[in-house]
């Protein structure tokens, strides 16, 4: 699942590299929202699965047959850019590339290790999507076992009520972006405060209710219920936080760097519910429960800290590294826009100065 959540990612970041989507557009969120809508059919679907004849283990083969055929079907179908879609009509092409002001090129730009992971930016990146990763999974995959030992649902129940935190981030979800581009477009945010108070939003209010949450006994279920839709839910903000900044820090690498950084996310992704499992050893113990939402809770608060301190929107030097002048081929674009227009002009003027000069 952690596999299959991190290719997901990685893609979109890199479609949108390519395709010059920000991520918070409607397009981006679009996609990004399947993921949870996604929570919420599996959950559901698990606990209706697990009460039926088919008995518990269906779920892994049911979920895990439908991930093979995503797979396989994206491995055939998907494809890094419109230019080397094979079904795409070349006059659709060039409309597509000249309308995003784009043309694809042979020609590979060296990736920056080096300046990558001296930058601190990344590294503030890094380790507040770690923090996200922690908080995320810990909360996916201990809830089930928190509402059954701790809050008495039964399995039918407990699918239900555990889907509802997913179904509210995934409505959330739409707004949150629109309202987030809408503030950037109409200069009332910057890019850069707006990721923050998004980032900001999505992991400390979710560490503030996972603290309420410590507090809260067995007799009071439906206030249980309450922190841990706020908790989940709110988190979806951190998509238009950390989670697009990526294509703020380096639009030529955004794929690359997504992968730096979910690669050790997604340790953390391993780690949460095995610390969790080790913290929690009687599963009906709400103070040990409470140790495991502190720990989460300071997880959230350090991580997004980070990214409040050292975090920036700001093109690294390093998005454009030197290379050495070669031949480019370029693909088959009939028009330019008129915002590149100067481009071509500088261009025909400098060759004619050449051609003065010989």
């Amino acid at each position: 699942m952690t596999h299959s959540y991190t290719m997901k990612r990685v893609s979109v970041i890199s479609i949108s590299e390519k395709m010059k989507i920000p991520a918070t557009k409607p397009e981006a969120t679009f996609v990004y929202a399947g993921g949870w809508i996604g929570n919420v059919i599996c959950l559901l679907s698990s606990g209706l699965l697990s009460v039926s004849a088919l008995g518990w283990p269906s779920c892994f083969y049911f979920w895990g047959g439908i991930t093979i055929i995503c797979g396989v079907l994206f491995l055939l179908i998907g494809k890094e850019s419109p230019a080397r879609h094979p079904s795409i009509p070349q006059d659709e092409k060039e409309y597509i590339e000249t309308s995003l002001g784009i043309t694809e090129t042979e020609e590979t730009l060296p990736i920056p290790w080096r300046a990558m992971f001296t930058s601190l930016p990344m590294w503030a990146l890094l380790i507040t999507q770690s923090a996200q990763n922690w908080g995320f999974w810990m909360l996916l995959t201990k809830i089930p076992s928190y509402m059954a030992s701790v809050l008495g649902f039964d399995i039918k129940q407990n699918g239900m009520l555990t889907s509802l935190p997913y179904l509210t981030a995934w409505i959330l979800s739409f707004p949150t972006s629109y309202f987030s581009d809408l503030l950037i477009t109409k200069n009332i945010f910057t890019v850069e405060t707006s990721r923050k108070v998004c980032n900001s939003i999505g992991q400390w209010i979710p560490a503030i209710a996972l603290i309420a949450l410590g507090y809260v006994d067995k007799g009071h279920p439906e206030i249980a219920v309450t922190l841990l839709v706020v908790a989940v839910a709110s988190n979806i903000a951190s998509y238009c936080g950390h989670n697009v900044n990526h294509m703020d820090l380096s639009p030529n690498f955004a794929g690359t760097l997504m992968g730096i950084t979910n690669t050790a996310a997604n340790i953390c992704s391993i780690l949460a519910p095995l610390v969790a499992s080790i913290v929690v050893k009687d599963s009906a113990n709400v103070l040990q429960w409470k140790n495991i939402f502190f720990l989460s809770a300071v997880i959230y608060i350090l991580g997004n800290l980070m990214f409040v301190l050292f975090g920036t929107s700001k093109i690294q030097k390093w998005n454009d590294p030197i290379i050495k002048t070669k031949d480019t081929v370029l693909k088959s674009v009939t028009d330019i826009p008129e915002k590149n227009r100067h481009i071509k002009k500088a261009k025909s003027i400098e060759g004619s100065e050449v051609e003065k000069n010989l």
